[in-house]
């Protein structure tokens, strides 16, 4: 997995943003631990899953969708069925080695 460390990606306020299963950090952070490199992981799984391009239309949908619903963006993306499942399971190192295909859609509503 490469690693790309940015003062513009990803936004201020996140560590790390995953695109194409490139991981963007930003500069001025430390080095991105184990788990987020593991929650970066997870997403890739997903997005492979999902031929990519799939992976980020739910994802926008989703997001938009639970915006609207919570009426804060921060909260829309926590509750995002995609990033629910990372969150949930970036502490596991091994997760990735008995995780089910498609395991984000009983993350999802």
């Amino acid at each position: 997995m490469k690693i790309i460390y940015s003062k513009y990606l990803p936004v201020k306020g996140f560590r790390a943003i995953n695109l194409f299963g490139i991981i963007f950090a930003r500069k001025e952070q430390p080095e991105l631990s184990r788990q987020i490199i593991n929650h970066e992981l997870i997403h890739t799984r997903q997005m492979l899953e999902l031929l990519v391009i799939g992976f980020y239309v739910w994802y926008i949908t989703e997001w938009v969708i639970k915006w609207i619903i919570y009426k804060d963006r921060l909260l829309a993306y926590r509750n995002i069925g995609f990033e629910r499942e990372a969150f949930d399971n970036d502490a596991n190192l091994d997760y990735l080695k008995y995780r089910r295909r498609y395991g984000f859609a009983g993350y999802v509503l």
